[in-house]
């Protein structure tokens, strides 16, 4: 539907790799925007029968977070279960194809097409790729095993732990129909994104009837986000321009820290609707996660979370999560985006070594609220911060943080 209003616009479709033959006008993604979300209207209001998996109804989770929060990784967590479909942040299409937009005019378009690959409709895919494509087209499919594996592709048995490095070669040029073929095989479509930034434009996805969903809103402190954010910044310009709404002009260095002000914000927004006053249908399914956690007792916290979403800790993945979280050190630079064998502990804190403490400073001022509300302490001098012994992630109790969902308590000061 939406490449034949884009037709009729007289608009071109984005080409592979980002590339395009003419950019929208901000008339025309104003209209898409909206036409979209008329769309979305009526599906939802229909009634809808979910296709079953065996005998149990298909589980939707969505893992909300931000760049450089250790996404990645809970994504690998996801992405290896057996039972797990998984795709790394479709909206990246989105946004890549929408670039002169800003995140909020985006959203509706990354909820639409979130909902269809929780459907498992990958023809939503029509309006952001190039009609002839395959499995590389779309955006890291090589990390997710269920597109490593039958029936989308043969290069690891199905319940196999994949390797990206492995599966990239083998499987790039098989028919993009294969995914939507894996998709409805599973009874879990797990999709982890970092393109929302408030919880109530996913109201409409929590409502659906079509839908089961389950949301793992990952946090991660933010000093630690900014260390992280400047070993990739070139990788984050374009983003960065999106959602400082710079009309598609790309934003590498960023000296005011208005991007990480940004997602602060949107985090405490989240975390906010999420815990205080929360609507009735938000009940039991948002579960909020701290990173540092994870990195402290990997497998305590991964079984909460497999629980959460309905989901088993066998053997063989808990084999691979010790040995993911147990490497040598903090990983090289070149490993940004990927999910390889670290020292997560080692990780969680690097920031504490790498970062002048007037940065600090300065953070701690723009995300005081956030750190206050997810349980970060902060440092008021340069010993404090390198003083490893000074815990900075604090205990979750009931003065802390409200963690359990809806009917937890609110936050205290």
């Amino acid at each position: 539907m939406i490449d034949r209003m884009l037709g009729s616009w007289g608009c071109s479709l984005p080409l592979a790799g980002g590339m395009w033959l003419s950019r929208f006008s901000s008339t025309v993604v104003t209209a898409l925007l909206l036409a979209q979300s008329g769309l979305l209207l009526f599906l939802v209001s229909r009634p809808r029968t979910l296709s079953p998996v065996g005998s149990e109804e298909r589980v939707h989770v969505l893992v909300l977070s931000s760049w450089r929060s250790g996404s990645s990784f809970v994504g690998q967590l996801f992405s290896q279960h057996p039972d797990v479909f998984y795709l790394m942040e479709p909206g990246w299409h989105v946004w890549t194809a929408l670039s002169q937009g800003s995140a909020p005019a985006l959203h509706m378009a990354v909820r639409d097409l979130v909902r269809s690959v929780f459907l498992c409709d990958m023809d939503v895919f029509d309006a952001y790729l190039p009609w002839r494509r395959n499995l590389s087209d779309l955006f890291q499919s090589a990390v997710s095993r269920a597109l490593c594996s039958p029936p989308a592709c043969s290069a690891f048995p199905r319940g196999a732990i994949s390797s990206e490095a492995v599966c990239k070669p083998l499987c790039a040029r098989r028919p993009f129909g294969v995914a939507q073929e894996a998709c409805r095989s599973y009874s879990h479509v797990v999709i982890k994104e970092v393109r929302f930034f408030n919880l109530q434009v996913l109201y409409p996805l929590l409502n659906d009837p079509a839908l089961n969903l389950r949301i793992v809103h990952l946090v991660r402190d933010p000093r630690a986000v900014l260390r992280s954010r400047e070993q990739t910044a070139k990788a984050l310009a374009r983003d960065n321009g999106i959602v400082l709404g710079t009309n598609g002009t790309w934003v590498e260095a960023d000296p005011g820290l208005r991007v990480v002000s940004e997602v602060c914000r949107s985090h405490v927004r989240i975390a906010e609707a999420a815990t205080r006053k929360p609507p009735p249908f938000l009940r039991d399914r948002y579960r909020l996660v701290r990173f540092e956690d994870l990195a402290r007792a990997p497998l305590s916290e991964i079984r909460a979370l497999y629980d959460f979403a309905g989901l088993s800790l066998t053997p063989q993945l808990e084999a691979w999560i010790h040995n993911i979280t147990h490497g040598s050190g903090p990983g090289a630079r070149r490993e940004a985006f990927k999910t390889t064998s670290r020292d997560a502990l080692n990780v969680s804190q690097a920031w504490r070594h790498a970062l002048p403490f007037t940065k600090i400073r300065r953070v701690q001022e723009l995300c005081a609220g956030a750190l206050q509300l997810l349980g970060y302490r902060p440092v008021f001098s340069e010993k404090e911060q390198r003083n490893l012994a000074l815990d900075l992630v604090l205990p979750r109790g009931r003065s802390s943080f409200s963690w359990a969902s809806s009917t937890a308590a609110h936050p205290g000061p």
